[in-house]
């Protein structure tokens, strides 16, 4: 029984991460184009709530609850190649994403600049939107990866 509910959770935990992201991404760059500054304080400002509530959280265990899965079922994690491959790519997410929290954090406040002094988002913003989706397209693959991985356990 315990490793079904540490299997659940574990399953449980990628949803959430993957789902915030996709839709944390998506509702961010719908917000970014429309190009007001309300909007996009708004909509960055719930970004990087939802990212350090859910994706935080579950990043963190995320690994842990598959380490631990792994010693339930007596698996080697460096030497079974599914899952060390699903740890590298679960690595390079993570370094995405790493910048990519404190580039959110900068739009957010470009956007809250820009509506409290009424003017339009600065070029900044829009750089950094560009960083912001380059860092989140292989975060995103790598995702992909973990997910395939976890479902295939290929050999």
């Amino acid at each position: 029984m315990e490793y079904v509910i540490v299997k659940w959770l574990h399953v449980l935990s990628a949803t959430v991460v993957f789902g915030t992201g996709i839709g944390s991404a998506f509702h961010m760059l719908m917000a970014s184009l429309r190009r007001d500054p309300a909007i996009a304080a708004q909509v960055v400002r719930q970004v990087v709530w939802a990212d350090w509530l859910f994706t935080t959280s579950t990043m963190v265990f995320q690994p842990l609850s598959g380490w631990y899965l792994a010693h339930l079922m007596g698996m080697p994690v460096l030497q079974t190649r599914w899952l060390a491959g699903s740890l590298l790519l679960y690595v390079v997410a993570g370094l995405c994403w790493l910048p990519v929290v404190v580039i959110q954090i900068r739009m957010r406040d470009l956007a809250l600049q820009a509506q409290h002094a009424g003017t339009a988002l600065p070029p900044r913003y829009f750089f950094l939107l560009r960083w912001w989706t380059a860092l989140g397209v292989p975060a995103l693959l790598a995702f992909l990866g973990v997910f395939y991985l976890m479902v295939a356990k290929p050999v």
